[in-house]
């Protein structure tokens, strides 16, 4: 048995060396839902974790206790609409940024710790919104007309390992 052991690791050496290139290395390389992505909202750098399915964007920020000062969450849909939010699960205070598909801050909205009180959109042209913690944008003087850097959105996308096109992102590639 133990004179096998040198043919089986050359075999699996072999095997290993024949895989291809690009299934071995988009595995290894696609960052996860946890993963932060620098990403500046008018001439801010926040650092935000992208919310790109419905499954993400259901958890949302539920069930955190704190978050660092300049972190959020991204959440991005395929189609501009009216769009509402609540906090169920969620214990910390939040503001949110509606944003359309040009990546212009269209409103902001405070939102509280465990309300299951809808926030709705007032525009019916919502592409992204932004979860920050509360009094981020106030303390940053990001008001409406903000731009949030579509670029570094669309290369936050691609190391998520989709395609910025599948979400209608205008200027985004």
């Amino acid at each position: 048995m133990k004179h096998l052991y040198p043919l089986f690791t050359f075999i699996l050496a072999l095997l290993t060396a024949c895989a291809p290139e690009s299934q071995t290395s988009s595995t290894q390389t696609a960052a996860k839902a946890s993963t932060y992505f620098p990403i500046s909202v008018g001439d801010q750098i926040l650092e935000l974790q992208l919310a790109l399915n419905p499954s993400e964007q259901n958890k949302g920020l539920m069930h955190r206790d704190s978050m660092k000062e300049d972190h959020g969450m991204l959440f991005l849909f395929k189609q501009p609409q009216p769009r509402a939010f609540w906090m169920r699960n969620t214990r910390i205070p939040l503001d949110i940024g509606y944003f359309d598909a040009n990546g212009s801050l269209l409103e902001i909205h405070a939102l509280y710790p465990y309300d299951e009180n809808t926030v709705k959109s007032r525009s019916q042209a919502v592409q992204i919104a932004v979860e920050t913690n509360r009094g981020w944008f106030a303390r940053n003087q990001i008001t409406a007309g903000a731009q949030i850097d579509l670029e570094a959105l669309a290369h936050a996308i691609r190391a998520r390992g989709q395609s910025p096109a599948n979400f209608s992102i205008q200027n985004a590639e």
